[in-house]
């Protein structure tokens, strides 16, 4: 390698290393500027930092000819008095940051230190507003914080709720609720939140059974076989019919009828008691109900019982009660639950220690680790106790007494 090649790569080499050492002082000194509380005054001590350091390269120019000159013996006191001045000035104007970081990592231990904190949105402004009446100014912030999260699901909501609830415009918040979920990336129990609430809004104030219908429907096409989907159903199994929507905002007067006199003189009041829906016409409500929503597990759970207690049809009771357990999607809780009711059924008619022990062994099979397994085994193993207990009850039979023991004149009477 020539003289010449060699100046020229260490140029080269010697240009890099200078750029790479301004880029990183660049980035660090970026960094710092972005992270202060007060950038205008960082960049004040920036400046005032420069003319020091400055002062400092001059004044140790002057020192260095001094010294070499050899004309003044005192230079080296005065150097050291004029580097005592600047160190002073320095730390005038780095004292906050130079405390700053000798308690950094004692105040770390509280505050977590320089940890980076995931941005998120803050409504406290917008609630603030809301709470003062200043709606228009409430959504106004909202909006701008939906601009740098335009996926988040609380301002969504708090942006509709103020237009349904405030604003009276039940279509806006309609319209915010929808893009939201038109949004790629939402999860399933995000949308369904945001859908139910919109069909709270439309039987609150807009009395609309069949728009609240229309949106429970949504939760179903656009959440297919999931836990939401049969909830929605389930939901739409029980809403109110349009009467009764009314009924709750505007009730009519009821005249009473005339009560009955002399209560306390009747011989019985057997006769004053409502009558209670007869068990025939009860099944036959839930049966209709359901040929209408068989996707309503509450019907069908209290039909089982129905046909069990009432009927003593324990068969009856156990196929509508492994519909519910067969179904695709549902919740454990809600299986172990049906489980157990069948098992309590088959304990409470007789269907035998092997009925009972083999469906409790179902939930141990179905969810082997989760607590309701670590129960189910506990029942199992006390299941006999518990035959034992019910037969035994169904045993004791009442002694007989004697009557009118009220009547009788003596205390010392033997009963």
């Amino acid at each position: 390698m020539t003289p010449a090649v060699g100046s020229a790569y260490a140029i080269v080499l010697y240009v890099t290393l200078l750029l790479v050492a301004a880029g990183l002082v660049a980035w660090a000194l970026w960094r710092w500027l972005k992270r202060s509380d007060s950038p205008a005054m960082l960049i004040v001590q920036w400046i005032l930092t420069l003319i020091t350091l400055a002062g400092l390269y001059g004044l140790g120019r002057h020192i260095d000819r001094k010294i070499v000159q050899g004309t003044d013996p005192a230079v080296a006191f005065y150097g050291v008095g004029s580097l005592f001045i600047i160190a002073l000035i320095l730390t005038v104007i780095w004292r906050h940051n130079i405390a700053a970081l000798i308690a950094r990592p004692f105040v770390s231990l509280y505050d977590g230190g320089d940890a980076e904190v995931d941005p998120q949105a803050y409504y406290s402004i917008a609630i603030a507003k809301r709470k003062r009446g200043k709606y228009d100014e409430a959504v106004t912030e909202i909006r701008r914080q939906l601009k740098r999260f335009p996926t988040d699901l609380n301002g969504h909501v708090l942006l509709a709720e103020i237009q349904v609830e405030h604003l009276n415009d039940l279509p806006g918040g309609e319209l915010t609720i929808h893009r939201f979920c038109q949004q790629p990336g939402h999860t399933a129990p995000n949308i369904a939140f945001a859908l139910n609430t919109l069909a709270d809004w439309h039987l609150k104030y807009a009395l609309d059974r069949d728009a609240a219908q229309r949106e429970l429907e949504t939760i179903v096409q656009t959440l297919p076989e999931t836990e939401y989907a049969l909830a929605a159903l389930q939901r739409i199994a029980h809403l109110a019919r349009p009467e009764q929507l009314v009924a709750a905002h505007d009730r009519p007067r009821m005249a009473l009828p005339h009560g009955v006199e002399n209560i306390g003189l009747l011989h019985s009041s057997d006769h004053l008691r409502p009558k209670a829906t007869e068990p025939a016409a009860l099944a036959l409500e839930y049966v209709k109900h359901l040929e209408q929503h068989p996707q309503d597990t509450e019907a069908r759970e209290k039909l089982a019982c129905l046909y069990a207690d009432h009927y003593k049809r324990l068969d009856l009771a156990a196929d509508q009660l492994e519909q519910l357990i067969g179904q695709a999607n549902q919740p454990s809780r809600s299986v172990v639950r049906w489980l157990n009711l069948l098992a309590d059924l088959q304990v409470r008619h007789g269907a035998g220690y092997d009925a009972a022990w083999l469906t409790l062994g179902r939930i141990v099979e179905l969810f082997p680790n989760a607590p309701a397994a670590d129960m189910a085994r506990n029942r199992m193993d006390l299941l006999k106790l518990e035959l034992r207990s019910r037969e035994k009850s169904r045993a004791i039979k009442l002694g007989s007494y004697e009557q009118n023991i009220g009547l009788k004149g003596g205390s010392t009477d033997k009963l």
